[in-house]
């Protein structure tokens, strides 16, 4: 796994930032246990006209 800084390794902070980027609507919720992410989940809005 990559490097870690504060809690998130470096590959798991490229996840989360494509998840931000791909993400419209929404919310992404980190989990976080003893101080390390151990869980991104991703809740997306569909919005119907």
């Amino acid at each position: 796994m990559g490097e870690k800084s504060n809690g998130i390794s470096s590959e798991n902070l490229k996840t989360l930032l494509e998840l931000v980027k791909s993400t419209r609507f929404g919310s992404i919720t980190l989990v976080i246990q003893d101080g390390v992410v151990v869980q991104i989940e991703r809740n997306e809005k569909m919005r119907l006209k």
